[in-house]
């Protein structure tokens, strides 16, 4: 004979005020953790909701306390480490201040970026961070500052947006890893950017001049970086040697093949983040190209497999999870209303040498 159960009903605040003899009002206060309620009331209230099973409504008491404790993080490419391991550190920090975190991926799409920053609005997240696509319109960005809802940038500058931004210097960073290889006799450097084919369109322009007022992505900054170094040492630059195909490991394989069956190939490759640099890499090995002896490999972020590879991979590295961090930590005050002015913060990098990069091949 088989023996029915009732459903278990939902307890309430109701419910929890009556176990611990309290209004309604005061078990609120004592389970949202808002206004002011007695330590031996609070603990009386917890303790009955405890036995009671209860669980808070966290939209309802968004709509009393005005925070959700979510942040929205929107990101252009998980895949990439670079962006990976933000999310770490800005999930770390906002886990350890009592906030969750709310995770949408773009895929450098703009259209996606503009239905996730809808969708986290939607869900009433308390601030943004944001690494914003390559798209031009940032309206929608615009439109969340304006309507008072804090967003961070990573990675990332948008001209003309008022918003907090955190990464590094990446003009400076190109142009050092570009001095890196000048200094070991190399004059014919390609880049392999990821980019679109609209960036590598104003990369070609009268020798690159104003790439570095390219709206959102490091691409721009990062080759700025290189031109910078490249004129100063007096070496022209190769149209041909200029790269822009796609983000994903599969471009940067592609455009290093194509590079590589030039008559007059590159003896050194600055790829400009860890996909381009994988990419590059596979297509070196692919190709029966020796590294460094025939071309060297120079790649942005020190990504977990840059050390085990042979050779291992000479990179510019920055603090990719502190980069979270700091981000997060930026985020939140804004949220608490402590943070001041705009402000743009940028973090060190550190050019670690390996194994990739060697002198400029004799013949």
């Amino acid at each position: 004979m088989s023996r029915t159960h009732e459903p278990r009903s939902i307890a309430t605040v109701d419910d929890v005020a009556r176990a611990a003899g309290v209004s309604t009002a005061t078990a609120a206060r004592a389970l949202g953790g808002y206004g002011s309620v007695k330590e031996s009331t609070r603990e009386r209230v917890v303790t009955a909701a405890e036995k009671l099973g209860y669980r808070a409504n966290s939209l309802a008491r968004s709509m009393i306390t005005g925070s959700t404790r979510t942040l929205g993080v929107i990101m252009s490419d998980i895949e990439n480490p670079f962006f990976r391991r933000s999310l770490r550190g800005i999930a770390d920090t906002a886990r350890a201040q009592g906030f969750e975190v709310l995770l949408a991926n773009t895929d450098e799409e703009l259209g996606k970026e503009e239905t996730a920053v809808r969708v986290m609005t939607e869900r009433r997240v308390d601030g943004l961070v944001v690494c914003p696509t390559d798209g031009g319109d940032t309206a929608h960005l615009a439109g969340v500052i304006v309507a008072g809802i804090p967003v961070v940038l990573l990675d990332r500058n948008v001209a003309g947006l008022h918003a907090d931004t955190v990464g590094i210097d990446n003009r400076k960073a190109a142009r050092a890893a570009t001095e890196h290889l000048l200094a070991h006799g190399h004059r014919d450097i390609a880049i392999v950017t990821g980019g679109t084919p609209a960036m590598l369109e104003r990369m070609l322009r009268a020798d690159m001049r104003g790439v570095e007022r390219s709206s959102a992505t490091t691409v721009g900054s990062r080759a700025a970086g290189f031109r910078d170094a490249m004129r100063a040492a007096g070496v022209a630059i190769r149209p041909e040697l200029i790269s822009s195909g796609g983000y994903l490991r599969e471009d940067g394989e592609a455009e290093t093949t194509r590079l590589l069956a030039l008559h007059h190939r590159p003896t050194a490759i600055l790829a400009f983040d860890a996909m381009q640099a994988l990419g590059a890499f596979h297509a070196i090995q692919r190709a029966g190209v020796r590294c460094p002896e025939d071309v060297s490999l120079l790649g942005f972020d020190d990504a977990e497999w840059a050390d085990v590879v042979s050779p291992p991979l000479t990179v510019m590295s920055q603090p990719t999870y502190e980069i979270g961090v700091a981000a997060c930590r930026l985020l939140l005050s804004r949220i608490a209303g402590t943070a001041g002015a705009v402000a743009h913060r940028r973090l060190p990098t550190e050019l670690i040498q390996r194994g990739s990069v060697g002198s400029r091949p004799a013949s």
